[in-house]
């Protein structure tokens, strides 16, 4: 599996309780002993690796009785945000079966920086992991949408050996298996949504959506690629068989070079994304996380 390690990629630059953790190195987080997770929201600023503050949420779950010792992070798709509604529905599903964090990508509502499509962005869900584990949670679940579940993917590979910023499952939802694809009309929107000028100012206007005028530079490694190394640890991929972005070759080629240890839903009727998961989805993704992590 390759690491890749994160250094300190959380550090709270707002407090707003004593609960909320401080970024921690990996030594730090080796040797701080188990606590109850914390029952308190919160919301602040992370540090992500390379300095742009990433907007985070913590929500400590519904799911009553003693803290639960499961934590979701949810990655959201390209345009989304921790405040959209779709991501909020999102959180108060996954809220039923443990605490949830949920945050922007760079880009993306208030955190800063521009959204690199898919890039830098795995900075910022190791960031938002680090934080998650900060309040005492023992088990950490990503859960990324679109863009966010390619991003999922390759943060698992990268930060695998990593304690503080590692994840124990991985749900990946409606995502690409290779870059550069222009096979369905809605991504060659996309693309001349990022590629060009007019299309970015459309975006950061019109989307909410400040977007990065470089190329890739090298090109990250493409999600099919990523998946091979997340082993051993447990991958879930969703994927609705109406997808209008991604067809099903993407999700059945990242099954296939998941093999034994990654699982397959391709889902009747499902469209894409946030939007197209429903409500028993999104119960049968939380169970799932509740018996596989860990």
């Amino acid at each position: 599996m390759s690491i890749c390690p994160s250094g300190h990629v959380a550090r709270s630059t707002i407090r707003p309780h004593r609960e909320t953790p401080r970024g921690m190195s990996r030594e730090t987080s080796r040797r701080a002993p188990a606590r109850t997770p914390a029952r308190t929201p919160a919301r602040t600023f992370l540090r992500a690796a390379d300095g742009v503050r990433i907007d985070a949420v913590y929500e400590p779950g519904t799911t009553g009785g003693i803290a639960c010792d499961l934590v979701f992070v949810v990655a959201h798709g390209f345009t989304g945000d921790a405040d959209r509604p779709h991501v909020r529905r999102i959180a108060a599903a996954f809220a039923r079966h443990g605490a949830v964090v949920t945050f922007s990508f760079r880009g993306h509502g208030a955190s800063g920086g521009r959204s690199t499509v898919g890039d830098r962005e795995v900075l910022d869900l190791a960031a938002a992991v680090t934080w998650a584990r900060g309040f005492g949670h023992a088990r950490v679940v990503t859960v990324g949408f679109s863009m966010g579940g390619s991003v999922v993917l390759r943060h698992a590979a990268l930060h695998g050996g990593d304690s503080a910023a590692r994840t124990d499952a991985v749900v990946s939802v409606s995502a690409p298996a290779r870059w550069y694809y222009r096979g369905t009309a809605p991504m060659r929107r996309l693309h001349w949504l990022v590629m060009r000028p007019t299309g970015r100012l459309v975006g950061r206007y019109g989307l909410r959506t400040r977007i990065h005028h470089r190329d890739w530079d090298p090109v990250p490694l493409s999600p099919v690629e990523a998946v091979p190394r997340i082993a051993p640890t447990p991958l879930l991929v969703v994927h609705g068989d109406r997808d209008g972005y991604f067809p099903v070759d993407h999700p059945r080629m990242l099954a296939e070079a998941a093999g034994d240890h990654g699982e397959l839903w391709l889902e009747p009727g499902m469209g894409h994304a946030e939007h197209a998961s429903g409500e028993e989805l999104l119960r049968r993704i939380g169970d799932w996380a509740v018996s596989r992590a860990g």
